[in-house]
This record gives C-alpha cells, sequence and structure tokens, in this order.
C-alpha cells in the first residue's frame, strides 16, 4: 500500500511526505522539479516527471502498488493566471483528467485533491463553509472549482473517490526549520513579512488600512502547514475506510490581520517590521475565514497551531535559510 504523492517536492507536498513517512507509510513522489525542491523531500522516492504523462504514471502506479493519490501538482500564481490562462486550463485541469485516467487505468480509485477557499470567491458572510456559492474570481481559482466538479462525476460515473480539501492560508515551516516555503516563488504575505524584516526586500506593503476591521486591515485565516500535512493524512484515511467523496474547507476558524501578523513577527524576531500602508487592492476580500466544523465532523481534524506558532516557525525557517533550499 503506497502513496502517491504529485507535486510533492513543492511547499505543502513536501510537509506531507515527510508526516507520512514519520508515520512509516510507503510513499512516491512526482514531480516535474519546475517548482519544488528535491532536498525538501530529505531522501524520499522521486520520480521526475509530469502528470499529463498518462504511460508513466500507470507504470508508476502499478511498478509501486499506488493505492491512492495526494494530488498537489498544479500552477498557483493568481496574477499569472489572468496573463497565461491556457498554461493553468492544460495543466491543472486537463492534467488533473490525465491524471485520473491513468490511476483508474491501473486501478487506482482513491485521491485526495489540493482545493482552495479560492473557490468561493469574495464571501458574502464569515465564516465560511462548505454551502457558500462557488464563486471563483480568477483563472487559478476557477481552475480548482472545475476540478471539484470534475471529480464528482468521475465518483458517478467511475466510482472515482475523492476528497477535495479547500485550504485557506498555508504558512508556517517545520518545527524543526528543516523544510519551509520557498520565499522566491511566494506572494504570501508571511513570507513577504519576513523576507522585508530580514532586509531582503522593500517595506511591506499594507494595501489598505480603512477596512471596517478591528485595526482596518484585512483578516485571513492562517493554518500551519504541519496540521494542513495531518488534515491530508486524515483525509486518506477517510477514503481507505469507505468515506464518500466530499469538499471540505481547511482552517482554523480565527481570522487574523495583516497588522496581526506584522505584530506576530516583531513579537517573534524581536525586530521592527517595516511598512507601509498603500491604498486598497482591487479583489481584496475584506475578511474571510473559515467555519471548520465539517472538517471536524468529518475528519476528526482541527487546528492545533495559532498564529504565533506559525510565524515562529517560519522565522526560524527563513532566519536560516536566506536563500532557501541553496543556503
Amino acid at each position: 500500500m503506497t502513496i502517491l504523492v504529485t507535486g510533492g517536492a513543492g511547499y505543502i507536498g513536501s510537509h506531507l511526505v515527510r508526516t507520512l513517512r514519520s508515520l512509516e507509510r510507503d510513499v512516491v513522489v512526482l514531480d516535474t522539479l519546475e517548482l519544488g525542491h528535491e532536498a525538501a523531500l530529505l531522501g524520499a522516492e522521486l520520480v521526475v516527471g509530469d502528470i499529463r504523462d498518462r504511460e508513466l504514471v500507470v507504470e508508476l502506479c502499478r511498478s509501486r502498488g499506488i493505492t491512492s493519490v495526494v494530488h498537489f501538482a498544479a500552477y498557483k500564481n493568481v496574477g499569472e493566471s489572468m496573463l497565461e490562462p491556457a498554461k493553468y486550463w492544460r495543466n491543472n485541469v486537463a492534467g488533473t483528467v490525465e491524471l485520473v485516467e491513468a490511476m483508474l487505468a491501473a486501478g487506482v480509485r482513491h485521491l485526495v485533491f489540493s482545493s482552495s477557499c479560492s473557490v468561493n470567491g469574495t464571501p458574502a458572510v464569515v465564516p465560511v463553509d462548505e454551502d457558500a456559492p462557488l464563486s471563483p474570481e480568477s483563472v487559478y481559482a476557477e481552475t480548482k472549482a472545475m476540478v471539484e466538479k470534475i471529480l464528482r462525476w468521475y465518483d458517478v460515473t467511475r466510482e472515482l473517490r475523492s476528497v477535495s480539501l479547500r485550504y485557506f492560508n498555508a504558512a508556517g515551516a517545520s518545527e524543526d526549520a528543516v523544510i519551509g516555503e520557498d520565499w522566491s516563488q511566494s506572494l504570501n504575505l508571511i513570507p513577504l513579512v519576513m523576507k522585508a524584516t530580514l532586509g531582503k526586500r522593500p517595506p511591506v506593503q499594507v494595501f489598505g488600512d480603512d477596512y471596517p476591521t478591528p485595526d482596518g486591515t484585512c483578516i485571513r485565516d492562517y493554518i500551519h502547514v504541519d496540521d494542513l500535512a495531518d488534515a491530508h493524512v486524515r483525509a486518506l484515511d477517510h477514503l481507505a475506510e469507505g468515506g464518500g467523496t466530499v469538499s471540505l474547507n481547511v482552517g482554523t476558524g480565527i481570522g487574523s490581520s495583516v497588522l496581526d501578523v506584522i505584530r506576530a513577527t516583531e513579537r517573534v524576531s524581536g525586530r521592527a517590521v517595516p511598512y507601509e500602508v498603500v491604498g486598497r487592492r482591487a479583489g481584496d476580500p475584506v475578511s474571510t475565514y473559515a467555519d471548520p466544523a465539517r472538517i471536524e465532523a468529518v475528519l476528526g481534524w482541527r487546528a492545533t497551531k495559532g498564529l504565533d506558532e506559525i510565524v515562529a516557525s517560519a522565522w526560524r525557517w527563513h532566519s536560516t535559510h536566506l536563500d532557501g533550499y541553496h543556503s
């Protein structure tokens, strides 16, 4: 019983691979290494290849005895998706169809899919639950919503069972600072704050401080990457135990503002974070955070780490890996 992790050399994927190996689960990673890092796998088995290579995937599933797949292999830059939509349709949507067809050809019928809370767009109500309407506002978000729908139809027509995990804001690093996020490729707030604090970029831009929130800045739900890895393990177990196809929010249920992140970084680092307030950015929701009730009911999962723990782990990683995996 071996788990195939596509895109497993990336940020979230590598943390899941490490967690699975710590649980003595057999793991094989399929990654092009276009955006991933072999060093992040800490010696886990890696096959360099593309999810769209059906012959490779079928052979891999059969020869390694794959019983389930966790699928991370997607492009995720929102801005890029609006400029190069075909890249996202081909890989994120068509590539997933090719992956699923190869799985089915090899007799593999369990898939955990890396989805996103962005499928809901700007939520009308917070906290956001799984019954909120799908209203993606970018090509990237649309690819995630489309794949969720495709997987539901594969359940109906081909008995492929899947769990789509809608992440909120993944953040942090391993507690021992051995693996973490590559800030050279990330536009996420916490790596940007770390980079500015360490003098590796100009001050962080805070897009608006006049929102109807306690401190005037936007609010998001930050989840530790190790908690997120645990959610994937539980999703795999759900499928192995006969659980059905489902989409689930993965978040803490607690909103933290931009200034909350900056203040937490100052507490952890003992340094002032350079930042400047600029005008609002078009399309930014005022506040979005998860209602995690359903994932707790279905998978028995809940977040264990709060914002200070997330920021502390990110600081340990970034302050000791100024050049990421090239340090």
